[in-house]
């Protein structure tokens, strides 16, 4: 599993739904999930800890887990069936027993926000619904890595990984071992 943040929201340029954008640890790879305008503005009022005049929805489920005895441990989001993710919530009781909750994917953001829980996702999901965020990055390390391969023989990658004594002559052919 890799935990997640919350990049931001931001707008398709399409049909201008808001999407939330999910950020892996490296800052390499974000994961777009299209939203509904109501649960952006409940994802940004976490990110913001904006305190609303009345406790918006998740504020009330936060408090809501608080008064039962329930900790947010977690959000999940473990799959995606037919273009939809699917998350969890793993909650902790008092008594350290835990329960599972099937909750769609913003409303544990926006929950995970606002009680300071972590966001994990599992790598397969990642995998196949991430975007890259550097593209020239990821070129430019691409480009050093043809270099690398054009410019080494395999007698120094024998050397380098200690299976050879360096040659004493001037031919690339390993020496025996």
């Amino acid at each position: 599993m890799v935990e997640m943040n919350v990049a931001g929201i931001a707008l398709d340029a399409a049909n201008r739904s808001p999407i939330v954008l999910l950020r892996d640890p490296s800052g390499r790879r974000q994961v777009p999930i299209w939203i509904d305008q109501a649960q952006a503005q409940n994802i940004l009022a976490g990110l913001h800890s904006h305190e609303p005049p009345r406790p918006l929805s998740h504020d009330l489920m936060a408090s809501l887990m608080a008064v039962g005895g329930l900790e947010l441990d977690r959000v999940i989001i473990h799959a995606i069936e037919e273009n939809t993710f699917l998350a969890l919530l793993k909650l902790r009781s008092d008594g350290e027993e835990e329960h599972e909750l099937d909750c769609r994917p913003s409303d544990a953001i926006a929950l995970a926000l606002r009680t300071g829980s972590s966001l994990w996702m599992l790598e397969e999901v990642v995998s196949n619904a991430s975007i890259p965020v550097d593209a020239e990055a990821d070129a430019e390390e691409v480009e050093d890595f043809h270099r690398f391969v054009e410019g080494i023989s395999p007698a120094d990658l024998i050397r380098q990984q200690g299976l050879a004594q360096p040659d004493q002559g001037d031919d690339d052919e390993p020496s025996e071992v």
